[in-house]
């Protein structure tokens, strides 16, 4: 009689137990909406801020269906009872990523959720919306809902909504946190990157590094003073220059910008101290290496009974150096540059506009999860056009720059969102009347804008 009474009233209790369950919780992060609103609208950095890592290292991840926004996926496998197997998918993303600009308040991102935790139409709801007086913040509120019917399992299970459910959306905030701290403050909206496969191309480069108080005409005298190096080193080898000037960054440091000037050639081997080398792509340098300069000589005398010369220090021509780059002479190095796929964007202006776009480059990696590295595969940006300037010297039309971020791993998309969507990139337009100088580094999307719909934006090509 006991067990059927216990039974009755499990039932009862069973029944009249919400046959829904929900937990939420929030967390504000001090980046722009559009930054937050791109890392979840993806699973590329899933696994650097979800709390699956921590509960299990030996977690297995695999990315699958779209790159970006609704479609994609990410599943799991693990053998930890607590996690199991489980699949994300994006459902939805509102308003469309290139809708989301300064004048969006609000977005809503939903993950459905496929696991063993019970109940039917398990999904996450990802809720962002701008906060602080300059709207520079930005709240998340992540959710959890779930069905269970007329199940009373399922709906006893709703006693444990906030055990793993719970746990997992309150750690994985945290650890979001930190992701995205990591990410350069930049409004990149602007911006409209391509996805850009590159071929390994043979390239003479000079390191040059200048303050930063020099400005324009500083950079512009380096890049001329390596220009010549490089057409009179060319001429010595009996080889072509056969492309425009690069510039490589290297450190664009508060006080000095470092970077290598590059110029395509057409003998991907070179003969130097007479000695024939195939040019290979550029290797990361061993912690500790210093390089001596190629025209250092030893000052010991030569031994009163040694018949020749003591054999110079440091490198020389026809050594490499500790990026594995051919020394050519005191100034050129010869390497086999580019062959990653890269992350392009366009700037339209002078040159002081470039380092701009560079960050706005890095930060839209990150968020989507493109993985980069700047040691060895350094950022470049290529003059494609130069200004034009009339007879008084006001320009007449701008510049244009393509800024290059290499990209590095095996699973890279071939296209960015706004590319999938036919948004073109900025063109070159005329510079305003009597203008000497270029636009404020904020108008590198001159042109076409990403907020623009994408069949909007494709008809104007």
């Amino acid at each position: 009689m006991a067990l059927i009474i216990v039974a009755v009233v499990g039932v009862v209790v069973g029944v009249i137990m919400p046959g829904s369950g929900h937990v939420e919780r929030s967390l504000v992060f001090g980046k722009d909406m559009r930054q937050v609103y791109d890392v979840l609208n993806n699973f590329r950095r899933f696994e650097d801020y979800a709390s699956l890592r921590q509960e299990d290292p030996k977690i297995q991840f695999k990315l699958s269906g779209k790159a970006y926004g609704p479609g994609a996926e990410i599943s799991w496998t693990s053998e930890q009872s607590g996690i199991g197997d489980g699949k994300l998918t994006i459902a939805s993303a509102e308003p469309e990523f290139y809708k989301v600009d300064n004048t969006v308040n609000s977005a809503k991102i939903i993950w459905n959720l496929d696991n063993d935790w019970r109940g039917q139409d398990k999904h996450f709801t990802l809720d962002l919306e701008r906060q602080g007086s300059r709207h520079q913040l930005t709240n998340v509120t992540w959710s959890y809902d779930v069905a269970y019917g007329f199940n009373l399992v399922n709906r006893y299970s709703n006693l444990y909504i906030h055990g793993d459910p719970d746990s997992l959306i309150q750690t994985s905030l945290g650890n979001l946190q930190n992701v995205l701290a990591a990410v350069p403050n930049i409004d990149y909206g602007p911006l409209v990157p391509y996805i850009r496969p590159t071929q390994p191309t043979p390239m003479l480069l000079v390191s040059s590094s200048i303050p930063r108080s020099g400005g324009l005409a500083a950079l512009d005298d380096a890049t001329a003073t390596a220009v010549k190096q490089i057409q009179d080193a060319a001429k010595k080898l009996g080889v072509n220059v056969v492309g425009p000037r690069v510039i490589f960054t290297t450190n664009f440091g508060d006080q000095n910008y470092t970077f290598d000037v590059g110029m395509p050639i057409d003998a991907t081997s070179l003969t130097v101290a007479g000695q024939s080398q195939e040019l290979t792509p550029p290797q990361p340098p061993k912690l500790g290496e210093e390089e001596a300069p190629a025209e250092a000589a030893s000052s010991a005398p030569a031994s009163a009974g040694s018949t020749a010369a003591a054999k110079p220090a440091g490198p020389q021509p026809g050594d490499h150096d500790r990026f594995g780059r051919l020394i050519v002479d005191n100034n050129v190095r010869a390497t086999l540059a580019y062959g990653n796929p890269t992350l392009m964007g366009v700037w339209n202006g002078t040159a002081a506009g470039v380092p701009q776009t560079r960050e706005m480059l890095k930060a839209y990696a990150q968020t989507h999860g493109y993985k980069f590295d700047e040691v060895t595969n350094r950022l470049y940006d290529i003059e494609v056009q130069p200004e034009a300037k009339d007879k008084d010297g006001n320009i007449t039309t701008y510049a244009k720059y393509e800024v290059y971020l290499p990209l590095l791993g095996d699973n890279v998309p071939e296209q960015t969102p706004e590319q999938a969507a036919g948004i073109p990139q900025p063109t070159l337009e005329p510079a305003p009347a009597a203008s000497s100088s270029a636009p404020a580094a904020a108008s590198s999307a001159a042109g076409a804008s990403s907020t623009a719909a994408p069949a909007e934006a494709a008809s104007a090509e």
